[in-house]
């Protein structure tokens, strides 16, 4: 049996700064802090909500409970969640990202008050290939003022970046505002 002395430790110039456990934790905290700050703004805005990136649906569950009002369609490749989760069928737009969002920006006409995209892995390549998508294709369905949370870096015409609410770690979520604030 290996002894401490005899495991080798990773070198440090490939070390992360967080473990794996960390960054999880720190992205969950951020986009709940962030969640909670946009339910808040949008209030009383009128405007439909976007949920890019299913996943097991736990956000999607989150939104409907928060914002029971709210029209919330869902954006995803496919169908991969809790039982529980899953949207009703006429709420979900299934699809690559740059397809499904083409579409919307037609039949939606610029109603989206909030959008959340949860579509980053520990690919750094497919993050550069999902945020140059969601880059391009996001602000044809944004309504004027309307706020944009990613896990992903993005460069969306016509919006800004906020800072982040007070709790929210940098640099493990990031706000957007259609227009001026």
């Amino acid at each position: 049996m290996p002894t401490r002395a005899t495991l080798k430790e990773p070198r440090a110039e490939g070390r992360r700064k967080d473990s794996r456990l960390e960054t999880l934790l720190f992205r969950l905290e951020a986009q709940h802090i962030c969640l909670e700050w946009a339910f808040r703004e949008i209030a009383d805005r009128p405007g439909i909500v976007f949920e890019m990136g299913l996943g097991h649906g736990r956000t999607y569950d989150h939104l409907r409970i928060h914002l029971p009002e709210r029209e919330i369609y869902v954006l995803d490749r496919e169908i991969d969640c809790f039982a529980d989760c899953t949207p009703p069928e006429n709420y979900l737009l299934l699809g690559d990202i740059e397809d499904t969002l083409g579409a919307a920006a037609t039949r939606f006409d610029r109603q989206v008050i909030l959008a959340h995209a949860d579509m980053g892995s520990y690919v750094n390549a497919n993050n550069i290939a999902t945020s140059a998508k969601l880059s391009r294709c996001l602000p044809a369905v944004l309504a004027p003022h309307a706020i944009v949370l990613s896990d992903l870096p993005l460069e969306l015409a016509g919006t800004r970046s906020l800072p982040l609410p007070p709790g929210a770690r940098k640099d493990k979520y990031f706000l957007y505002v259609n227009g001026p604030w």
